[in-house]
């Protein structure tokens, strides 16, 4: 902690909270955060635009602005399959901390190691992996082709965790790419390509492993009312107690969110290794 606080400019942790408090507050009024998402925003933004300042703050806003606008586009298209999800457009503090949570604790690690070039690869990488499952998951339901179980093809209705599509897999590529592409602009000093290369790499794994985890271990549950395929527990959107049909309960969307944070992350370091060798 010594050199954190002799090193560390303290003015621009100030600056970076306040910046924090007034987008949580912006993203509040819009109903892009719940009250407790507002204020886990404000941690978690306040701690990576303090600490790595212009940089990380722009990766995490073209996360958080696109797919806050992709959450709340096309919404007549949506209706059908947003009784699946656990929850809805407006995040609450676990759903942040499961996005952002990773990168917070790199920007900690970034103010230790500064010197570090692998910990800007790990936030690229991880931010690139959220945005491109977010992406997947809000133009994938779109699809006009019913998607298919990532493990074993199975035909399965729009919204199923696990079901890939060619749509989803073409807005994960996109999605991580543009982080790539934003990283790229915004680094001076850093061959572009490799940040692109790897931020595109670990987007997609990402977001695949998201989509694995989500036909294997995620709870999945029932809702004998509906009769329809629920990540609602312990409650349907209709108010009926859910089933669990398969999964483990402790593996909800929250802990499937923040591993597919730290897959795109270590994919980035890797690719990323390997490109600047």
């Amino acid at each position: 902690m010594d050199k954190l606080s002799t090193d560390f400019p303290l003015f621009q942790l100030g600056l970076g909270f306040l910046l924090a408090i007034l987008i949580a507050l912006l993203a509040w009024r819009a109903q892009a955060l719940s009250k407790s998402g507002a204020w886990a925003a404000v941690l978690t933004g306040g701690i990576i635009f303090g600490v790595g300042a212009i940089p990380w703050a722009v990766l995490l806003l073209v996360f958080f602005i696109s797919s806050s606008a992709l959450s709340r586009a096309f919404r007549s298209q949506k209706l059908g399959v947003n009784e699946k999800y656990a929850k809805g457009s407006r995040r609450d503090w676990q759903q942040v901390f499961a996005n952002g949570g990773l990168g917070m604790f790199l920007a900690l690690v970034f103010a230790l190691w500064p010197d570090q070039p692998w910990i800007w690869l790990a936030f690229t990488g991880a931010m690139a992996a959220v945005n491109a499952d977010t992406w997947a998951t809000e133009l994938g339901v779109l699809s006009p082709t019913a998607p298919r179980l990532v493990t074993n093809g199975q035909v399965v209705e729009r919204g199923t965790s696990g079901g890939i599509s060619l749509l989803g897999g073409l807005a994960a590529l996109a999605g991580g790419l543009l982080v790539g592409c934003v990283a790229a602009l915004v680094s001076p000093g850093w061959n572009g390509w490799v940040l692109i290369g790897a931020a595109t790499l670990g987007g997609l794994a990402g977001s695949f492993f998201d989509s694995l985890l989500g036909a294997t271990l995620q709870g999945i549950y029932y809702c004998p009312a509906c009769q329809k395929e629920t990540e609602r527990h312990p409650l349907h959107s209709c108010g009926t107690e859910t089933i669990q049909r398969r999964g483990w309960r402790i593996v909800d969307n929250e802990v499937v969110n923040f591993a597919c944070s730290v897959m795109g992350a270590l994919v980035a370091v890797g690719v990323g290794q390997l490109l600047l060798k």
